[in-house]
């Protein structure tokens, strides 16, 4: 073994990118794996590392946050049975590496890295739950001829595979797996349904019916090429506390906030942070600005109209807190332009709203710094949406009035496009109201789309491969949630623990990873540290929902950090104007994506129907913007498969 295979002596480091091939019986050549790696090149530009032994082969891109000159990877044990790479980092890695040294344990770097291995060398497979932090690591066991894949509990780093007759192959982006020679793949009807239900594919699916991703909390083996089922090493559960008074909460809530952000602000480069304006990013620059000794620079994105722009708010709180703050106005024609450059970041269709927002913002950041804070996990942990203020009041009525509720879907169109949007939210939580249980509600109130739109728009042949038509809703909560009352008796507990496990590693940490990826910037997420998520779940549901206001904990902790008022407005978030756009240049922009890419070709369609919708939200009759934004991401991706 070769210097550059192995090093033992790198420091602390993140890598923001692995990959690996297996093929039993025959031989990897190191080359194929650089292949892999080169194609998530954005998501370490700085380094690469490669290792080949027989028929498997992994490597790794790296983005070098910490210690810059030296941190090569993969990493060795000292009898060199093992190779670990890991994208992430280990933010509790001084505390464990303090524990095995006093255990006798020798070590030869500042390597977190170093520290996950020697974790697995004392204790097993129970050393994943020790790790505080974000991560995505691949091991292989030289003697057994094992590999063992191992995602971080909320799911913040992402990790695919794929297991076919021409071998085993995973990597941190669909794009490591699609370019492997000899793999074929195949789009999945049920996840395509998903992706037009809830604006991305649902884990641990993905657009591919060949290839999964490893669930958050969960490691999984794999012998001989063949994957075993993953199994959990942390599960989210609501584990009530003792009894404590509000200010116990708030007080505690302060500490571990105070004392996680500092931990994540660890790196030999300038640390930035996202500022929306709103509860989550105020918090965490706040926090950034009371541990650090020096300004932080702050980035956020503003619209052309007041409904929509937080960029004013935001200024407001950079300026009292004295952050070096910079502002960038996104237009509609800038929107249009990046779409097609956003979208291609997500190798499968994905139509969060606020991706564009958030891939400009990560590119106006990459500027100036490496890494930034991020306020995301806030809401999903301390009931933030007010899809959770909803829950809360639905949740108390009596089961005649909920079903009742659902006559509001009656109401025919209004004479004005504004008040049909109000309707139309008004109908969705109406025709939720009556059904069983929070998972339930969870489930139609994340969708993007109605049934019966998706009934018109798709073919019945299309809705019946992909199980699609009727009880949609009821098969889904079977399929994930299948005893709603034991994750608790509160059905907003059960909303909440589904936005948890579902929305936030599908929707939010995608959203972020894969857009800020594209521009080489690592963002971290302390409301998803180790301890912010033990002390979410063992909160009292009125410490976090207060009324209709969400994150009351939160609000207590930190406004005597912020300026008074700075809370009073509506939860934004870094939203686009679609029922504006779509109504207008981007509605003619999509039905010009549709007809040109195929796609109204490819026999999933009723082609008709699709042309009424578009003509339906330019009228102002309904607010289809979100099914036409996902239907012309959808075209894009298309497009590019066919290429």
């Amino acid at each position: 073994m070769n210097a550059q295979q192995k090093n033992t002596h790198g420091g602390t480091f993140t890598i923001c990118g692995i990959a690996g091939l297996w093929k039993p019986g025959g031989a990897v050549p190191a080359e194929l794996v650089r292949a892999q790696c080169a194609t998530i090149v954005h998501r370490g530009p700085d380094d690469e590392g490669v290792f080949a032994d027989g028929d498997f082969a992994f490597g790794m891109r790296r983005l070098a946050i910490i210690d810059l000159a030296g941190g090569q990877q993969p990493v060795f044990s000292a009898d060199d049975r093992y190779a670990l790479i890991f994208n992430g980092e280990i933010y509790n890695y001084r505390r464990l590496r303090d524990t095995l040294r006093a255990a006798g344990r020798v070590f030869q770097s500042h390597s977190d890295t170093e520290v996950i291995l020697a974790g697995y060398e004392a204790w097993g497979d129970a050393v994943w739950a020790r790790l505080d932090g974000m991560f995505a690591v691949a091991l292989w066991d030289r003697a057994e001829r094992t590999l063992t894949l191992v995602r971080d509990p909320t799911g913040i780093k992402p990790l695919y595979y794929s297991t076919q007759t021409a071998g085993f192959a995973f990597g941190s982006e669909l794009r490591t797996l699609t370019g492997v020679p000899d793999f074929q793949f195949t789009t999945d009807p049920a996840a395509l349904l998903d992706y037009f239900r809830f604006g991305h594919v649902r884990g641990p699916h993905s657009i591919h019916s060949e290839v999964a991703t490893v669930p958050p909390g969960h490691r999984m083996t794999i012998r001989r090429g063949v994957a075993e089922a993953p199994e959990p090493f942390w599960t989210p559960r609501y584990r009530p506390a003792a009894t404590r008074d509000e200010a116990d909460w708030v007080s505690s809530f302060r500490d571990t906030w105070l004392a996680t952000v500092q931990d994540q602000m660890v790196a030999d480069v300038e640390v930035g942070a996202f500022l929306s304006g709103g509860v989550d990013s105020s918090a965490v620059v706040a926090a950034m600005m009371r541990v650090s000794d020096r300004p932080v620079r702050t980035f956020t994105i503003g619209f052309s109209g007041a409904r929509y722009d937080e960029s004013g708010p935001a200024e407001a709180i950079a300026k009292a807190l004295g952050t070096r703050h910079q502002t960038r106005m996104l237009e509609l024609a800038h929107a249009r332009e990046i779409l097609p450059q956003v979208a291609a970041a997500y190798d499968e269709p994905f139509a969060d709203p606020s991706m564009v927002p958030t891939w400009y913002v990560s590119q106006v950041a990459a500027e100036q710094v490496k890494v930034v804070l991020s306020g995301d996990g806030g809401d999903e942990l301390f009931f933030g949406y007010k899809r959770h203020a909803t829950e809360r009041t639905i949740g108390n009525l009596p089961a005649l009035l909920r079903h009742g509720a659902r006559a509001i879907g009656a109401v025919p169109p209004l004479p004005s496009r504004r008040l049909n949007e109000v309707l139309q939210r008004w109908t969705k939580t109406a025709a939720s109201a009556g059904l069983p249980s929070g998972i339930a509600r969870f489930f139609a109130k994340t969708q993007i789309t109605s049934q019966p739109l998706r009934n018109r728009v798709f073919t019945p042949e299309f809705l019946a491969q992909a199980n699609g038509g009727r009880n949609e809703i009821a098969q889904l909560v079977e399929r994930y949630f299948p005893d709603p009352r034991a994750i608790s008796t509160d059905t907003l507990e059960q909303f909440g623990l589904a936005d948890l496990v579902l929305n936030l590693p599908g929707a939010m940490l995608t959203k972020v990873d894969r857009a800020s990826m594209a521009h080489s910037l690592e963002v971290r997420v302390p409301m998803l540290g180790q301890r912010m998520v033990d002390l979410a779940l063992s909160m009292p549901a009125a410490m976090k929902l207060r009324g209709r206001t969400g994150k009351h904990v939160v609000r207590e902790a930190v406004a005597p950090w912020l300026p008074a008022g700075v809370f009073d407005r509506r939860k934004q978030g870094f939203q686009m104007p679609l029922p504006m756009w779509f109504a207008g240049d981007f509605g003619r922009d999509a039905e010009g994506l549709w007809r040109d890419s195929g796609a109204n070709r490819d026999g999933l369609w009723n082609t008709a129907e699709v042309e009424r919708v578009f003509a339906e939200h330019r009228a102002g009759r309904a607010d289809h913007s979100r099914f036409l934004y996902a239907l012309a991401v959808y075209c894009l991706w298309k497009s590019r498969q066919a290429r």
